[in-house]
């Protein structure tokens, strides 16, 4: 396979592909059929999120500041999804594995930073049931619109401007051998291995990046969950106990599909040495999995949901028996 490249004189020599290689599924069996699988995922994913959003949108009652957060998940997950899928199903159907460089470093910018507010998101709806059941006298002080936009917002901007720096480094890295990247999306490990120059500021960024996204929210929504625990205790019913943490559920089930996968991933990364084929599955599933659970998991283990969706299904049976 021939590579044309591009020498930038402007940035110190450094040479860039035209073109990256992305080998994807190339080399793993009966790859059609998992294409096809993935495109019934985005096909779901797309359908469940746009559910719950519409519902949240158009009921008064949810305009609340867990809704909030729960919409601004189903927002991460439609667009991580629109990121990483399309082009998957762009190579099933066209045969086409080459993308430009440009596009690679916006897939890479994309795909990670609504995958980063997928994580800091479940960790504002862990907050949420912090204060619910911690603090329940102070929650509607606390818990407002007003501060969950705010928190929000910061994490809006805080991803966005660590996803740009980490991509920025890609920029500065000389790629004078191999475009192949052996993965199914423009990777940062991937791409940043095939450079010819140093590129240890990128493997730091990248473990900042999976301490910051991955470890961090994962310890911080563990000590919410053990303070819950602690005042769940306290509370003198089973009753009582059982009804409380049955507002955790949805979450932790989120929690559960999100990171659990993920931190598997990375720490058998890091200890062994991984079956390319074996990893690529394993990492396309668990990107491509959690958006869609996540809006079946809300819609079934969350009343106000059912019962928003039982309305608007009963409003149509009327209008149709009227017809």
């Amino acid at each position: 396979m021939s590579v044309m490249f591009s020498k930038n004189s402007s940035s110190n020599g450094i040479v860039r592909p035209a073109f990256f290689f992305i080998s994807g599924f190339s080399n793993i069996p009966y790859s059609n059929y998992y294409y096809i699988f993935l495109s019934f995922v985005y096909v779901v994913t797309m359908l469940g999120n746009s559910f719950v959003m519409i519902i949240i949108y158009r009921d008064c009652s949810l305009h609340t500041p867990k809704y909030m957060a729960i919409f601004n998940l189903a927002i991460a997950d439609v667009c991580q999804s629109t990121a990483l899928i399309p082009n998957l199903i762009k190579t099933f159907l066209f045969d086409s594995q080459e993308i430009t460089y440009e596009a690679c470093l916006a897939n890479m910018f994309f795909v990670f930073f609504f995958s980063c507010m997928q994580s800091t998101t479940l960790v504002i709806l862990a907050y949420d049931r912090f204060v619910a059941i911690c603090f329940p006298l102070r929650y509607h002080a606390v818990v407002t619109n007003i501060s969950v936009g705010v928190l929000i917002t910061v994490t809006w901007t805080f991803n966005s401007a660590v996803m740009s720096f980490t991509v920025g480094l890609i920029t500065r890295l000389s790629f004078c051998k191999s475009t192949v990247i052996d993965s199914f999306f423009c990777d940062t490990g991937p791409v940043y291995r095939l450079a010819c120059n140093d590129y240890s500021l990128n493997v730091m960024m990248s473990y900042f990046n999976i301490a910051t996204f991955i470890f961090l929210p994962l310890t911080l929504i563990g000590l919410s969950y053990t303070c819950i625990l602690v005042a769940l205790f306290k509370i003198t019913s089973w009753e009582g106990r059982l009804k409380a943490l049955k507002t955790c559920f949805s979450h932790l089930t989120l929690v559960s599909i999100f990171y659990i996968p993920a931190v598997c991933t990375y720490i058998t990364a890091m200890t062994v040495s991984i079956y390319g084929n074996a990893r690529i599955i394993n990492t396309s599933l668990s990107c491509s999995l959690p958006p869609m659970i996540n809006p079946i998991v809300y819609s079934l283990n969350n009343a106000e949901i059912k019962e928003f969706a039982k309305k608007i299904l009963n409003k149509h049976l009327i209008s149709l028996k009227i017809l």
